[in-house]
């Protein structure tokens, strides 16, 4: 269909051309059509759940941890079958025994973006992570950085009447450029 089209451009921009310098037009054999070719484009994929699109991180929103290091956001406020415990209600508080440094994204390190970046975290009796609130956050990555940074965190579970117990804790992560390393992914 292309080339059809293209040849008819041809005749007639190359009629127009003489008539306008007064000289006539050769005559041309009668066009021979030419079969239109199937073009395979290939079709965009839809995105499977493997390949879905990140999640920003928002102000008063609850998230999950996968596995797999990506966040998903929990729609429901209640936290079902799980009784949470106040610091003051445990016998032995929880104890953070590793807590991973959230790295630098690119983009606030170009645009020079410091502050903290504070998370309330419910750490499990099950020595899990069952969600986690955005309390304060920070643009261009780094709040989603600080989340993922959280969901390693190595904790022993708070214990009351010798079980463990669920406990929210407040969990601070500072950024500040002078302490970043350049090289740092």
């Amino acid at each position: 269909m292309k080339s059809v089209l293209a040849f008819i451009a041809i005749c007639f921009l190359s009629s127009f051309a003489c008539a306008q310098s007064g000289r006539r037009a050769k005559e041309v054999g009668t066009p021979v059509p030419v079969p239109e070719q199937e073009v395979n484009e290939p079709k965009p994929k839809p995105p499977s759940q493997d390949e879905a699109a990140p999640v920003t991180a928002e102000k008063n929103q609850d998230y999950r941890c996968s596995e797999d290091g990506s966040l998903a956001r929990i729609l429901d406020t209640d936290t079902p079958g799980e009784r949470v415990l106040s610091s003051k209600e445990v016998d032995t508080r929880l104890v953070i025994t590793a807590k991973p440094k959230p790295s630098y994204t690119k983009e606030a390190r170009r645009n020079g973006i410091e502050g903290f970046v504070v998370l309330k975290v419910l750490f499990s009796g099950d020595g899990k992570f069952s969600r986690l609130r955005v309390t304060k956050g920070l643009p261009a990555g780094l709040t989603e950085n600080a989340i993922r940074a959280a969901c390693k965190i190595e904790f022993k579970p708070a214990i009351k009447d010798g079980k463990p117990v669920s406990q929210w804790l407040t969990v601070e992560y500072v950024f500040r450029l002078a302490d970043s390393s350049i090289f740092s992914p």
